[in-house]
This record gives C-alpha cells, sequence and structure tokens, in this order.
C-alpha cells in the first residue's frame, strides 16, 4: 500500500553556522496523524532544523513544502496562519496575562468581526466571537487535564503545568501541523502520561502532524509510530521504535549498547 504523502516536508535541508554545517541534506517529512518522533546528541541540528522547519531561519540549501507547495521562503507568522504550531525548549508563555487569556491570545489572529469599531461598542458579533473563543479554549484546558487554571497567572506556574499550558496554547487554534521542541523536560510521569494522551489524541481524533524532538528516549519510543534519528547534522536512521532501538549504528551513535 503507498504511503500517504507528507503534510510538512523539508527535502535537502542544509545549514552552515561559518565553517560548521549544522545541518547538511536532510529530508525529513511528517503525515497527518502521524507522531514522528526526532532524537539524536545534543549538538545534532534538532533545533536547527525547527527552525527551519517553523520558518525562523532559512536553509541555505533546500526547501520546505506544505502540502506539496513550496513554502521555503514563507514567514513563520504566514506557517503559524496555514495551520503549523510550535512550542520551544524554554516556556514562552506570556506571564502576565492569565492561563485563559494565553488561549485567548492564540485565537485573536482571526479577527474580532467588524473590526475596531465593533470591539469598542461591544458589538454582538464581537461578543458572540468572544464567548466562542473563551468556550474553545476552556474545553482545550480542559482536555489537557489543566482546566482548573483558566484564571492562575501563567508567569507563577511551576515548569510542568507551564508547559502544558504552552501545548494548549499551541492547539487551541485546531494545528494542521505541531513541532514539540522537548515538550517533556521538567514534567513528572504523571505529568508525561497526559502529554502523551493529548498528542496522540491529536494525531488520531483530528490528524494533526505531529514532530517532535525529546531526550527521553522510552517517551519517544512509546508515543511515536516512526523515529528519525540525527547525528552530526545528518540523518543516521529512520524507521520504526522497534528497529530504531535494534540499528547498530544508532545504539553506537546515541542509545548505547544497553
Amino acid at each position: 500500500m503507498t504511503a500517504a504523502p507528507y503534510v510538512l516536508e523539508g527535502s535537502g535541508i542544509s545549514v552552515r553556522f561559518g565553517g560548521v554545517k549544522a545541518l547538511s541534506g536532510v529530508d525529513l517529512g511528517v503525515r497527518a496523524g502521524e507522531v514522528c518522533g526526532l532524537i539524536g546528541p545534543n549538538g545534532a541540528g534538532k533545533t536547527t532544523l525547527f527552525d527551519v522547519l517553523s520558518g525562523i531561519r532559512r536553509p541555505d540549501l533546500g526547501r520546505m513544502l506544505l502540502d506539496g507547495a513550496d513554502i521555503t521562503r514563507r514567514s513563520p507568522v504566514w506557517r503559524a496562519r496555514h495551520g503549523m504550531r510550535r512550542t520551544f525548549q524554554r516556556q514562552q508563555l506570556f506571564g502576565q496575562l492569565s492561563v485563559a487569556e494565553n488561549l485567548l491570545v492564540a485565537q485573536e489572529w482571526r479577527g474580532g468581526g467588524g473590526g475596531l469599531a465593533a470591539d469598542l461598542l461591544g458589538a454582538p458579533t464581537r461578543r458572540r466571537r468572544e464567548r466562542e473563543r473563551r468556550a474553545r479554549g476552556e474545553r482545550v484546558l480542559a482536555s489537557c487535564g489543566i482546566g482548573a487554571l483558566g484564571a492562575a497567572y501563567a508567569g507563577g506556574l511551576p515548569v510542568g503545568q507551564a508547559r502544558m499550558v504552552e501545548l494548549a496554547r499551541a492547539v487551541a487554534d485546531p494545528p494542521r501541523v505541531l513541532l514539540l521542541d522537548e515538550p517533556a523536560s521538567g514534567l513528572s510521569a504523571p505529568e508525561r502520561g497526559q502529554l502523551a494522551g493529548v498528542v496522540r489524541r491529536l494525531a488520531e481524533e483530528e490528524g494533526c502532524a505531529v514532530l517532535l524532538v525529546e531526550h527521553d528516549v522510552a517517551f519517544v519510543m512509546e508515543l511515536c509510530t516512526r523515529v528519525v534519528v540525527l547525528d552530526l547534522g545528518s540523518v543516521l536512521a529512520e524507521g520504526s521504535p522497534a528497529g530504531i532501538r535494534s540499528d547498530p549504528l544508532v545504539r553506537e551513535a546515541y542509545l548505547g549498547a544497553s
């Protein structure tokens, strides 16, 4: 059976920092409904690749495709408005806003209906959309297991809760592609289980294409259906979790012999 086409694909991605090759001819793609893991040792190029995928950095060579269309020169804002979302290694929440307001911000780009005059006058269309967005935010927070945090200020949350809020904000406006950069870092075992459940639901029920970078190899192997291994800026191996575990090159470069 022919594999489904990639929703997001990087082809021949190369990035240099002076004389250092951060990425060299990397091919990578993720399909709708798939959770794909990206692993590798420190300095392998994982975050640089995420920067290219999300539009923060343009590759020196290669191109990015979204549904087969070239988006290499598209901005991060354009990509976000066409369904691509990303979280970062360090939390990027609006600390002075409540958790619920963080999720509202993620939906505001669609506009309130009626322009500035409607905002100033509190027009019915504006109030209706505000209620709809708040309701959507409440549902997302509940699905992420943090429904009780809506009124809390985001800047005062512990690391585990802050990461879950960042994930909730990333999916408050339904994504087509979700890029997660070390989402399990700082999470307790129950929180990691909660995170895995949310990611599976997004992929299986909503058809979201998920690509995640994570150093917790056990978490990746349990959650992902496919794993890509980067080493020294190149793809070392790609396959099922079982195949990656048993690959001698991967064991030597990253996983170890045990």
